[in-house]
């Protein structure tokens, strides 16, 4: 079989590049390993519940996102953040804090110490700067705003986002505008007192509702015929006039390639390909997660349930990174009278708690939130959902290996690389690697067709 480009994976990556191509009028083939399509984006119901085994929210404020759905018609459909999410929780030596969600949040609550309070305040005083050293998101927070800010909000912060530990991820690499800020500012604060940021950054989130899985199902019925999934690829060669890719069900020829798999899928595929690019995603982590989805009658929680969930400090006894409040968040996750709540176990902090058997990871889950949120009773139901690789790990570096990947079109003329660990884990973030990939891919595809083109015509003079 032979096509202009061949996708292989279709999570949100391969399955948004894919339809972008088809737009621009090339013919495209997708092949999925699994059985069924959308990667992490899964969604499902039960009982009158949602769960989302993997992200849970669109972010409104990547605009290459946004306009992205707005294409698909998927907007009109979209839901927006519940009213009730009012605070944002931190759960710090066993207390629960809510601080509310308007700019000066930390400076008016006892979260943080009046000596913390202080330091955030007075950030706008402290030079910039100018080594151009790279820094943990840790080293850069403490610099900047004092270490107990870093420990007790960005610690916590890096490991909801990430799953990750802020003393080990790249703030260049997970946080770019922070240190753009610093360069040109010379100050958090100045920059954004500058750009008069908006007062709730978390209303620019939003879902569908039947959850995430929507975006990845549209994208598949738009594709219609293009996507072949249980089509593992087994090896990749680079020919003269293309690629040859074996998979388990025969050999495709294709004039390019778009590795829209993890890290370490793409690793092995370009190991005798473009060496540079294999070794460079295989360097970068993805520890184990775990999500256990709990469902309670409402009066079986004390808590309100007033936020997205909450974040805890880095505690070696506690087993919960973070908790969404589900029910909270979208409408529709859980029916008349109940509540749902996501607890995220792993990453990281924890890699090893990710792997316990159901038997002892839901009943600690289950004690450590009745603890945390005061939860009489056992829950109506219980799923629980492990990803064996989770989110790919932004550590000091990831920008070097990010360029060794990205580039690998240089050196291999047509072979593409997208997905969650070149710009961003979030879905939105997803969507603009993919739009730039489709561009790239297409630009390609036009210069060797007019280069074809003068070589035929030429050939006939």
């Amino acid at each position: 079989m032979t096509c202009d480009v061949l996708v292989v994976g279709a999570g949100v990556s391969g399955l948004a590049a894919a339809y972008g191509l088809v737009q621009r009028g090339h013919d495209v083939l997708v092949v999925e390993r699994q059985v069924h399509i959308g990667g992490n984006a899964v969604s499902s119901r039960f009982d009158g519940f949602l769960m989302e085994h993997g992200p849970s929210t669109m972010n409104a404020a990547v605009p290459e996102g946004l306009e992205f759905v707005g294409k698909l018609g998927l907007d009109a459909s979209a839901i927006e953040l519940g009213r009730n999410v009012r605070r944002r929780y931190l759960l710090d030596k066993g207390r629960l804090h809510g601080i509310a969600t308007h700019p000066f949040g930390f400076l008016v609550s006892d979260y943080l110490s009046p000596g913390a309070r202080l330091s955030i305040m007075t950030e706008i005083l402290r030079a910039r700067r100018t080594d151009g050293a790279e820094e943990t998101i840790h080293d850069f927070v403490s610099r900047r705003f004092g270490a107990e800010f870093a420990e007790k909000v960005m610690d916590p912060l890096a490991a909801g986002l990430f799953c990750g530990d802020a003393s080990q991820l790249s703030v260049t690499a997970v946080f770019p505008k922070l240190v753009e800020f610093e360069r040109k500012f010379g100050s958090i604060t100045r920059a954004v007192l500058a750009a008069k940021c908006g007062s709730q950054p978390g209303r620019r989130l939003f879902s569908w509702p039947e959850g995430m899985t929507t975006l990845p199902r549209h994208l598949a019925q738009l594709l219609n015929g293009r996507i072949r999934t249980c089509t593992a690829v087994k090896k990749l060669r680079a020919m003269a006039s293309g690629f040859e890719t074996e998979t388990v069900s025969g050999r495709i020829r294709s004039k390019a390639v778009i590795l829209a798999v993890q890290p370490h899928v793409a690793a092995d595929l370009l190991v005798g390909v473009a060496p540079d690019a294999a070794a460079a995603a295989g360097d970068i982590a993805a520890p184990p997660l775990a999500v256990v989805y709990l469902g309670y009658e409402t009066d079986q929680v004390a808590h309100p349930l007033d936020g997205l969930g909450y974040l805890s400090t880095n505690s070696t006894d506690r087993l919960i990174t973070g908790a969404q409040f589900c029910s909270t968040m979208f409408t529709g996750r859980a029916p008349q009278g109940h509540v749902s709540i996501s607890a995220y176990i792993g990453g990281s902090r924890r890699s090893e708690a990710a792997r316990l058997p159901d038997g002892e990871l839901v009943p600690q889950v289950e004690s450590e939130l009745g603890s945390v949120l005061g939860i009489t009773g056992t829950p109506v139901v219980r799923k629980v959902c492990r990803w064996p690789l989770g989110l790919p790990q932004y550590t000091l570096g990831h920008k070097k290996r990010v360029a060794a990947i990205t580039n690998a079109h240089q050196h291999v003329p047509g072979l593409y690389l997208t997905g969650n660990y070149i710009d961003g884990v979030s879905v939105a973030n997803c969507l603009r690697a993919a739009r730039d990939t489709t561009t790239n891919v297409s630009s390609y595809l036009r210069q060797t067709q007019q280069v074809a083109q003068h070589f035929l015509g030429s050939k006939a003079q």
